[in-house]
């Protein structure tokens, strides 16, 4: 069985400007993304409503961006390099 490179477990994917994104389902992207993993933000001394704002910050000011993975067709927020 041939062993896939790097170049194949890339995401294939396209940026989608946040502001394209239905506030609603954009909330709801941000809430999975800040929950993933069981993350609970009350232990950091944080809410989940300010670690949202945070995200929609860190959107507006193009330090994370919305991509949408052509392979696995889903949408994930990612960090700009």
């Amino acid at each position: 069985m041939p062993q896939k490179t790097r170049a194949d477990q890339q995401e294939e994917g396209i940026d989608i400007p946040y502001e394209q994104i239905g506030p609603e389902t954009l909330r709801r992207m941000i809430q999975e993304f800040v929950t993933r993993d069981g993350a609970d933000w009350a232990e950091a001394g944080c809410s989940l409503e300010e670690k949202v704002e945070q995200v929609y910050l860190q959107l507006r000011n193009r330090q994370v961006k919305v991509v949408y993975d052509l392979r696995s067709e889903t949408a994930n927020l990612v960090a700009c390099c």
